[in-house]
């Protein structure tokens, strides 16, 4: 590529990174992956509403934390927190009803009892755990702002209380209360509309202030590039699959004309056949 073409499309890049960032919300997973990354403050306000707690404290909280099943599936969190008594806390920002399906947030809860009970450990050693699910639809659809998921004997009619609590959050909700506000900022593309001191800094950090903007673009940037290079990729397996639909070039021919490995034709190839 020419320097002037690079320039070209580089400047094109930063100029969608720049009006994608102004558009995000916390909705958008990009932005509110680096949005609650390591932020204690913004963490602990969030579920202090969430939680009707004011006087939670969160010890530590980190984006995108993958919890690891070795014979079986991993799973990733959005934002995972644990608050100074050590309990738990998995926040799920969702734009997807699909995303929330009570069956994911079954499965979280147990990845994440299996996370904190180490050999030896007693069973009432497990500390309480939270999935809590913000989802941008009212995926229940009775107008509440938050559906509180317990365990219950339903025997004795009491609950099970087995430290294990699940909350979907309705990202619709708006009125005065604290959720609702809560949620409108969420919702919310411009700092400035935002209700909330310490969320409102935060997003304003990451789309006016040089040095929050410029982290921004070079995630998006990245995420652009490695996007087109997926597709790039696609385009050369779609290339081979025709050629070996032709059945008339060896399989090294077809991988050195469509860029890619024999061993990557040779896949391509048992794929067709079944």
């Amino acid at each position: 590529m020419s320097t002037i073409r690079k320039k070209k499309t580089e400047e094109q890049i930063r100029q969608k990174n720049m009006e994608n960032l102004q558009n995000f919300c916390l909705f958008d997973d990009t932005y509110m992956t680096r949005f609650f990354d390591e932020n204690i403050p913004c963490t602990e306000f969030v579920l202090q509403i969430l939680m009707n707690k004011p006087d939670l404290r969160v010890e530590k909280t980190k984006s995108q934390v993958t919890i690891r099943h070795l014979e079986g599936r991993s799973i990733c969190l959005d934002v995972y927190a644990t608050d100074s008594r050590g309990k738990k806390y998995d926040i799920e920002i969702q734009r997807s009803d699909y995303g929330a399906d009570p069956h994911r947030a079954r499965y979280h809860s147990g990845m994440i009892d299996v996370d904190n009970l180490q050999t030896g450990q007693k069973f009432d050693e497990l500390p309480d755990s939270y999935i809590i699910f913000i989802t941008e639809n009212d995926i229940w659809g009775q107008g509440d702002p938050v559906y509180q998921i317990e365990r219950m004997n339903l025997t004795t009619g009491k609950p099970f209380e087995d430290g294990s609590h699940i909350l979907y959050v309705n990202g619709t909700y708006r009125d005065g209360t604290d959720i609702g506000k809560l949620m409108h900022d969420f919702s919310c593309s411009n700092p400035s509309d935002m209700y909330y001191k310490v969320l409102a800094e935060r997003a304003s950090f990451l789309k006016e202030k040089e040095e929050g903007v410029a982290e921004m673009c070079k995630i998006m940037d990245k995420m652009m590039r490695e996007a087109a290079a997926d597709a790039v990729q696609e385009e050369r397996y779609d290339f081979a699959e025709n050629l070996l639909n032709m059945r008339k070039l060896t399989k090294e021919e077809i991988a050195q004309a469509a860029n890619i490995s024999v061993e990557e034709v040779e896949e391509l190839a048992k794929e067709l056949q079944a």
